[in-house]
């Protein structure tokens, strides 16, 4: 579920299965970026199959990893799809984190209590990575009384991946127009969130790095370069739209990387290249536009703008 899903409604519980043996792996490629569909943000509806199956003909090499489905799935169904990903060189991108922790106790103990079953089928197909993003404000806690429940929520959210070899990446969301929505002010730069990480204390702890976010927060190459490659869980690559300055950009809309030059994406990826990342990429713009178009239009169109962004380096 994408930030602008949550607006509209609540997270979608997901439901396990019993663990089931996995006797294959996927080791990551050894190219410097892995470029990652990511259907849900560019307005794609399909099965991972599907997926997997539009990844070979664009050139992708990382999916999003669906853990909803892959909980449905029969374990020969499983290792049929990870198999044809070996083959064809594709990884796994990344997976949502399936616990709505900014309500109430209840439904977050709920969501909590299924933490482990999506984490065993990660890691039975071999994906290590989970994100989720941190409103940068709130109508019901303080700065202090939100960081502390944060602290213990996503702490113990980790744990259990960190138990299954699964890494988890916050996201930081940057626009001031996000941050004014909400009676009391929360996370939204990339120090903030160094200090949320530390005081976790869990190890497999780490930044989703979204150049929009970057750019509005103010940041720059420099910011990126105080983190070593291994703080850096998945990235999201964006361009924002023309007209705007960093404190009018609104979060839901935004462009694909290298669409309009606003955002100084080469000094991005010259610095993820510098730190010698060699994780999933993916483009999250929450276009309409890109949204309207047919599935495979859509596919093909993100793949030529983030391959553009990637040339930049090399």
């Amino acid at each position: 579920m994408n930030r602008r899903d949550f607006v509209s409604r609540n997270a979608i519980a997901l439901s396990g299965v019993p663990f089931l043996p996995f006797t294959g792996s996927l080791a990551p490629k050894d190219s410097m970026f892995r470029m990652s569909l990511n259907p849900g943000a560019i307005g794609v509806s399909m099965d991972l199959a599907s997926i997997l199956d539009m990844a070979v003909k664009y050139g992708y090499t990382a999916i999003s990893c669906a853990t909803a489905e892959l909980l449905e799935m029969e374990d020969g169904e499983m290792q049929v799809l990870v198999d044809k990903m070996k083959q064809h060189d594709i990884t796994w991108g990344s997976a949502g984190l399936p616990i709505d922790f900014r309500k109430d106790e209840a439904t977050y103990l709920e969501g909590l209590a299924k933490m482990p079953a999506t984490c065993e089928v990660m890691e039975k197909v071999g994906a290590t990575r989970m994100n989720t993003w941190i409103m940068p404000s709130n109508d019901l806690y303080t700065y202090r009384t939100n960081f502390a429940l944060h602290k213990e929520r996503l702490g113990k959210a980790a744990n259990i991946a960190g138990h299954h070899g699964v890494r988890l990446g916050l996201e930081y969301v940057g626009p001031k127009t996000t941050l004014s929505r909400g009676q009391y002010s929360f996370i939204r730069t990339m120090a903030e969130t160094k200090e949320l990480i530390e005081a976790m204390g869990e190890s497999n702890v780490g930044f989703v790095l979204d150049s929009f976010h970057w750019y509005c927060a103010g940041e720059s190459k420099v910011d990126l370069l105080t983190l070593d490659k291994e703080d850096i869980v998945v990235v999201d690559l964006n361009d924002a739209r023309t007209g705007l300055t960093p404190d009018t950009q609104v979060d839901g809309r935004r462009e694909l990387p290298m669409a309009t030059g606003v955002i100084p994406i080469k000094d991005f990826m010259e610095a993820l290249k510098q730190l010698g990342y060699q994780g999933p990429m993916r483009a999250e713009p929450f276009n309409q536009p890109l949204r309207d178009m047919e599935d495979e239009d859509a596919i093909q169109a993100t793949y030529e703008s983030m391959k553009k962004a990637f040339d930049l380096v090399g």
